[in-house]
């Protein structure tokens, strides 16, 4: 059976060093160039002929726009509607590597199943929320790791724990990302082995490799949810993590 981990090589595609830094173009780098040009075709698509009775491309774009607003709306309250363009982007983004990694046959690779490309993505959000944090509420913004009514014997206990809980917030939201599309096409792969192993017997081939072929359909579809649901969990914890900084809760 082929190793279940090599679906997660990185190869050069077009070897590239600057300053002696590898900055090689490779089969990550060429999905995720894939995913922005299908992001874009859809978005385009979508929106080139606007009309008042939306097709169902533009239907498909108002839908998930106001999907992602209506969660700021909702975690942060309006003031968090002006941040709703760099959310949309991350979701979609997340979604659409999430799901071309799922393409048969073209030799697809997932950009998210690498914590260097998720940590890059969480990395922003966090970013984001202290940019807005600080630019907001200023020093004040510190108060985030005080919370209310906690008795003054316990306050550096519990701003400490709270000031490490925040600075978690990227490798947790990068790992949860990483390690669940890992998993899922690491079974993918384990009974898609199981499939090609199992059917190679000389007696009743059929029957046997039809139980792991089973299982890897139902797998796929699993994966297709798992792939629109940690989109929608980044989203959504990217918005609760901005509520903080705007509402300083």
């Amino acid at each position: 059976m082929a190793n279940p981990m090599e679906q997660f090589s990185i190869e050069r595609i077009v070897p590239l060093a600057v300053a002696g830094n590898d900055v090689s173009f490779t089969n990550s780098s060429l999905w995720m160039l894939v995913a922005m040009l299908a992001i874009a075709a859809f978005l385009y698509i979508g929106t080139a002929k606007p009309q008042l009775v939306p097709g169902r491309a533009q239907a498909a774009v108002e839908y998930l726009y106001d999907f992602i607003r209506d969660m700021l709306r909702e975690n942060v309250g309006r003031e968090g509607l002006k941040y709703a363009p760099l959310i949309f982007a991350v979701f979609i983004f997340v979604l659409a590597c999430n799901l071309l990694g799922l393409i048969p046959f073209l030799h697809a690779f997932t950009p998210t199943s690498h914590i260097a490309v998720t940590f890059g993505l969480a990395a922003i959000v966090f970013v984001l929320v202290l940019i807005v944090g600080f630019a907001k509420h200023g020093l004040h913004f510190f108060t985030l790791f005080l919370p209310e009514g906690t008795p003054i014997f316990v306050l550096p206990l519990v701003a400490a724990i709270e000031f490490l809980s925040f600075l978690s917030r990227p490798f947790t939201l990068a790992i949860r990302l990483f390690a669940n599309m890992t998993a899922g096409h690491v079974l993918l792969k384990v009974f898609g082995g199981f499939v090609i192993a199992l059917g190679s017997f000389e007696a009743l081939p059929y029957v046997f490799g039809l139980v792991p072929l089973t299982v890897n359909v139902a797998l796929t579809a699993l994966e297709l949810l798992i792939a629109v649901v940690q989109a929608y969990v980044f989203a959504l914890l990217a918005s609760i993590y901005l509520n903080d900084a705007v509402n300083l809760h």
